[in-house]
């Protein structure tokens, strides 16, 4: 599986958001309601789209999918001057990732399994908690099997 290591700076983003679990995924839900309003976002950088999640504390401590966490959808702006009604701002604070590139279906988790069960037990990192993130860019087709997309896992040293 093919990855890098890269750090980023602090990304200024506007979308929606929701509550939900693995059991309860309502990430059909919240892409259709941000796709649909997301022409009325000024400022935006850029072309790629962001499928982002916040974990509480412990999340992956004691995995149980129906934990509830957030997710978002968004898109990186220059600024907040204007943010549309019904959408949230959201500050991605700056880190260290590993950044893997992905060819396949969104509904495979299997790319998770390797990360978390496989990758990361035995690289020289552990997780931050910090956002996780999918960078969807021209590449990216929903659930189509010749998708591409970059899967970031926030890292820090062991």
């Amino acid at each position: 599986m093919e990855f890098r290591i890269e750090e980023i700076e602090e990304m200024k983003m506007v979308g929606k958001v929701l509550k939900m679990s693995l059991v309860q995924n309502k990430t059909k839900e919240l892409w259709k309601s941000f796709m649909s309003e997301m022409k009325d976002i000024k400022s935006i950088k850029g072309n790629d789209r962001y499928s982002l999640q916040v974990y509480p504390d412990m999340y992956f401590d004691s995995f149980n999918p129906n934990n509830e966490f957030q997710k978002y959808a968004l898109v990186e702006v220059s600024n907040f001057d204007e943010i549309p009604i019904g959408m949230h701002t959201y500050i991605l604070p700056s880190g260290k990732y590993a950044v893997f590139n992905y060819k396949g279906s969104s509904l495979d988790t299997s790319i998770f399994q390797y990360i978390y069960g496989t990758w990361l037990p035995s690289s020289a990192y552990i997780l931050d908690n910090r956002p996780h993130f999918e960078k969807l860019g021209d590449k990216y087709v929903n659930n189509d099997p010749n998708s591409e997309e970059e899967i970031w896992i926030p890292i820090k040293n062991k």
